[in-house]
């Protein structure tokens, strides 16, 4: 069931793509550029989310039978719509459609390369524009603050240097906030190759001594599931 729409400053995507080829690599690209994404394989299922939740982005795949369910979505005729990304099903990029009010931004169109990194690249120029005032890069959980541009983590008063891959975790927690991860999802966004569990275990013990400190702690482990960053309610 969808959630309540979001507090904190993190722009949210709606990716309606059929194919997992298209939406797996997509959706984990996102997360890894800052964005919390919801991914869906019908448009009837996204109409049920955009009546929920208001969304800075919808990404669609426009050769979904279903696609018509979105013709008449009232938040996607609202004047401060979502901007919409229109894609193939094998994540060619087709153009766009602005959110903000009525109209046409003029750059759509076949794009020549049309992968992930494209379609990253004009998902950042559309949620741009739709970011909340005061957006600033920065990730936030309460008072733990990570920041993107000097790669630094803030909890209250207090500065946390940061390994490449202590920041690597760190992010994919706080995109990630209150859900569960896997070894498996953890190892997959923060290495190139494969690790253990237990270079995982340690990576997860350094960066749990960082952020809690001696304040309340933040990041969890659930046994025999994962890691989660969150208050002390269990997700």
């Amino acid at each position: 069931m969808p959630k309540p729409p979001s507090t904190d400053a993190v722009p949210d995507v709606l990716l309606v793509a059929g194919d997992p080829r298209t939406s797996e690599p997509l959706s984990a690209m996102l997360e890894l550029a800052g964005y919390r994404t919801v991914a869906v394989d019908r448009a009837t299922e996204a109409t049920v989310w955009l009546t929920e939740r208001r969304f800075d982005l919808v990404i669609l795949d426009v050769t979904l039978p279903d696609t018509g369910a979105l013709r008449n979505s009232r938040r996607l005729l609202a004047p401060d719509r979502p901007a919409v990304l229109l894609l193939t099903g094998s994540g060619e990029f087709l153009g766009s459609l602005p959110g903000g009010g009525p109209g046409a931004d003029g750059q759509g169109g076949r794009a020549a390369s049309g992968r992930v990194a494209e379609v990253l690249a004009r998902a950042r120029q559309l949620v741009r524009g739709a970011e909340p005032s005061g957006w600033d890069g920065a990730l936030r959980y309460g008072d733990l603050v990570l920041d993107h541009a000097t790669r630094r983590a803030r909890r209250g008063e207090r500065t946390i240097e940061l390994t490449p891959a202590e920041y690597r975790l760190l992010r994919h927690l706080l995109v990630n906030a209150e859900r569960v991860l896997s070894k498996e999802q953890i190892g997959r966004h923060v290495w190139d190759d494969p690790p253990t569990d237990s270079a995982i275990e340690r990576l997860v013990s350094r960066l749990r001594r960082k952020v809690n400190g001696e304040q309340p702690p933040l990041i969890h482990t659930r046994r025999g599931f994962g890691y989660w960053l969150g208050g002390t309610t269990r997700p």
